[in-house]
């Protein structure tokens, strides 16, 4: 035969139900509500997602540059095999350009290893992590320019450039650098 429960101790942890009409006083159990509304979980925190740089010869933007420029690119070619190098955007600015041989400065993405872009100066772009996380690009004056995404025109010298998510920087003879979130 089944009975109702029973508290264990003197003083039960829940509370009896008022008696239904011709129920027995003791014969259901109703458990209390919690003193308060449980708050909702807080929104969980994403970590901050890093992004990376994907470096390479393009021959898309190779033939652009050659169609644009002078006789003096006529000797250019583009390297038959540069395995694409990844590297991943770390501090708070990653330069661009080539080593100088002469003190061994070196850009954090050289373009002087082979196969070197000779179109690339020294000193040729950097790349500024931004206060949100996200980066932007500025030419620091360089002798051929830096495009994104394409463009025909040059960015402006020293103007930070902001950059999205598989946005292309183009820089030198072939060179290109796509900036991946993630």
């Amino acid at each position: 035969m089944n009975r109702p429960a029973e508290p264990l101790g003197a003083e039960p942890t829940h509370h009896q139900a008022p008696p239904r009409a011709g129920a027995a006083a003791d014969d259901d159990w109703v458990l209390s509500p919690p003193s308060q509304a449980q708050a909702p979980e807080p929104p969980q925190q994403r970590a901050p997602q890093g992004w990376t740089a994907y470096v390479g010869p393009d021959r898309d933007y190779f033939m652009a540059m050659m169609r644009r420029s002078g006789p003096e690119a006529s000797g250019l070619n583009l390297p038959a095999y540069a395995p694409p190098k990844q590297l991943p955007l770390q501090g708070n600015q990653v330069s661009i350009g080539r080593r100088r041989h002469s003190t061994g400065e070196a850009p954090d993405i050289d373009l002087s290893v082979p196969p070197e872009d000779p179109g690339v100066s020294h000193q040729h772009a950097v790349l500024v992590q931004q206060p949100d996380g996200s980066w932007a690009v500025v030419d620091q004056n360089s002798t051929n320019g830096t495009t994104v995404n394409g463009g025909e025109e040059p960015i402006q010298p020293y103007v930070p450039v902001q950059l999205q998510d598989g946005d292309r920087v183009h820089v030198g003879a072939w060179t290109t650098i796509t900036v991946r979130r993630g």
